[in-house]
């Protein structure tokens, strides 16, 4: 049975919604789900941008044949050949032998490499600027090059503003019937699962984001149809600025998040004795998670939002305890940057901790702040630690005020 949305008199969504999955890329937890958006364009020529997940084949493929209603399928559109969006190529030229496939160089050598049986004569490959025109739209090819792989292009329908954006300005999370931003609250119910997408999933490719905006910014969007998530054609100026924040790794807000590692509680009760003092400082935007039950892709996605970072952890063999080191590697691996780091430390024997976490900002990582301020505990807070604890307030009270 079919599901499909119309997008415009013309185009439609005919992709489909994950909820089994419990792993994106088999790594970051999608409790809520994702959605894989293919769209129909029923021009003069048809024209399919995208495809999606095997694992949503069948729907998938009751869309199509629902909106196509016996026409031919003329034209395929590759954006990004990630198997998530690329899984049913073949399934597409098995059933419709006469389509012509239209990418780029790149995206065709990896299709050859996944096994796609892809004849030379049904090929159309485009370069930066190309154009081909199917009817009354006409639709210009920009490369996308790491957002997030080397052969992503965006597709822009020059006739009516809409951007086939890739995976840019997508998100976690199923669609639930709601296709657009302005039917739902975005804020409220969206904005975590696209900043955990695009940080752990792009993050890395600030600067490739940047470039694919300054090239956005020459053209008039008037709707975003990303490869998942909702589809933009209200409130573009909000995603937008998003983006341009989190590829220039600015935070979004200022605040406080404190990651701690604690075996016994200890430490989790200095952490917890910490935000207290904040709290009653007037600074109520602190957010506390530990680091041993919270997936390091929600610690990556907070650390984007909030502008300073506390790392309560304890000693472990004489090192930092595994999972903030992991978070840590994480940081390195996204070059996430432009944070401010506090440390509290603990331990019963030996406290290093906090010099090899103080090493590690400080050599590992690029343009981070570490306060000189810290608190070393000895097996559990007490009152020796007060003035430790009244100054690592102070300075963080005043960095929050002059950043």
């Amino acid at each position: 049975m079919h599901c499909v949305r119309k997008v415009t008199d013309d185009l439609y969504w005919v992709g489909a919604n994950e909820r089994r999955l419990a792993l994106f890329e088999n790594i970051h937890p999608i409790p809520e789900g994702v959605s894989y958006n293919s769209y129909l364009l029923m021009d003069e020529k048809t024209v399919l941008f995208d495809t999606v997940d095997w694992s949503v084949c069948r729907q998938f493929l009751e869309n199509i044949e629902y909106v196509l209603n016996g026409r031919p399928l003329d034209y395929m559109i590759i954006n990004h050949l990630e198997p998530d969006h690329a899984a049913c190529i073949e399934e597409i030229l098995l059933r419709y032998p006469e389509v012509t496939v239209i990418s780029n160089e790149k995206a065709f050598m990896f299709m050859r490499q996944f096994g796609f049986p892809i004849e030379e004569d049904c090929t159309d490959e485009v370069v930066e600027g190309d154009t081909r025109c199917f009817g009354t739209h006409t639709i210009a090819f920009v490369f996308a090059p790491m957002v997030h792989w080397p052969e992503a292009m965006v597709s822009f329908d020059v006739s009516n503003g809409v951007l086939f954006s890739a995976d840019g300005f997508g998100s976690f999370g199923s669609l639930d019937g709601k296709l657009f931003d302005d039917e739902v609250n975005f804020d409220r119910d969206w904005i975590d699962h696209a900043r955990r997408y695009l940080t752990n999933i792009v993050g890395k490719y600030g600067a490739h984001v940047q470039h694919l905006l300054k090239k956005a910014g020459t053209i008039e969007i008037k709707m975003l149809c990303p490869l998942h998530g909702p589809i933009w054609r209200t409130d573009l100026g909000y995603i937008l600025d998003k983006y341009d924040k989190w590829s220039r790794y600015e935070p979004e807000e200022k605040g406080v998040l404190i990651i701690y590692a604690s075996m016994y509680g200890n430490t989790e009760a200095a952490a917890g004795k910490l935000a207290t003092m904040l709290v009653e400082k007037g600074i109520t935007n602190v957010t506390m998670y530990d680091v041993s039950s919270t997936h390091v892709s929600y610690l990556i996605a907070e650390t984007f939002r909030l502008s300073h970072v506390v790392l309560a952890s304890v000693t472990y063999n004489l090192g930092i305890y595994p999972l903030i080191h992991n978070y840590l590697m994480d940081m390195k691996a996204l070059d996430l940057k432009k944070r401010t780091f506090a440390i509290l430390e603990n331990g019963t024997w030996a406290p290093k901790a906090g010099d090899l976490i103080y090493q590690f900002l400080d050599e590992e990582l690029k343009e981070m702040t570490i306060l000189d301020d810290r608190v070393s505990v000895n097996s559990s807070l007490s009152e020796l630690n007060d003035p430790e604890m009244d100054a690592l307030v102070d300075a963080l009270l005043e960095s929050l005020a002059t950043s």
